[in-house]
């Protein structure tokens, strides 16, 4: 079994959530049920997935979390970039956190090809 608290790409991912939570609360109260509650299951399926492909006994199977990371990576920049285009949020903050989203899934899909090609 790994252990998912050694891995870079959760770490970033466990950073990128808290960020996230951050820039939910920048929101409107109006968005509460809608795009800030999808933004921090967002958030927060990242690392979950990646921690939980890591108790798996196969890379097939941590590929296949992992794959599911990155599917909640680019959902969670998609809710980013539609706040900063609603001026929901402050602009420097969100494209820092889009900038972290880009690299952590950089990485994870490094190790995904990587997990391909053993």
């Amino acid at each position: 079994m790994r252990d998912f608290k050694k891995y870079q790409i959760w770490q970033q991912a466990f950073a990128i959530c808290t960020e996230a939570y951050d820039i939910a609360n920048q929101l409107p109260s109006d968005e509460k049920f809608g795009l800030r509650s999808q933004m921090t299951r967002a958030a927060v399926s990242i690392p979950s997935n990646i921690a939980e492909g890591c108790a798996r006994n196969s890379d097939m199977e941590f590929k296949r979390f992992l794959e599911i990371a990155i599917g909640s990576a680019f959902e969670l920049e998609t809710q980013v970039l539609l706040s900063q285009k609603l001026k929901f949020v402050d602009e420097s903050d969100s494209e820092k956190l889009v900038e972290r989203l880009h690299e952590n899934q950089a990485s994870i899909n490094a190790l995904i090809q990587k997990l391909k090609s053993t």
